[in-house]
């Protein structure tokens, strides 16, 4: 019987600047000021991420979800508009 493949997510580093995530061979770093609604989170809530897709990621004790993409360049997806 052949199993599921599985992919790898795990918070690696936590500190009360962001987190480190560490994504199949990449290691990603959040930073609280990018992705604020980690800074007060319990260090459970953080750890608890499911890879959903191999370009999403799935917060559900915090009920997050984030495009890798937008861990990898912050800056292509702000959180306030220009206008």
């Amino acid at each position: 019987m052949l199993g599921v493949p599985i992919s790898e997510v795990e918070v690696s580093l936590a500190s009360n600047k962001g987190f480190w995530l560490l994504l199949d061979e990449e290691e990603l770093f959040v930073p609280f000021t990018e992705f604020p609604w980690f800074q007060r989170a319990t260090l459970e809530a953080v750890t608890t991420v499911e890879k959903q897709s191999s370009n999403h990621l799935y917060w559900p004790l915090l009920d997050i979800d984030l495009s890798v993409e937008s861990i990898r360049n912050p800056s292509a997806f702000p959180l306030r508009s220009k206008t």
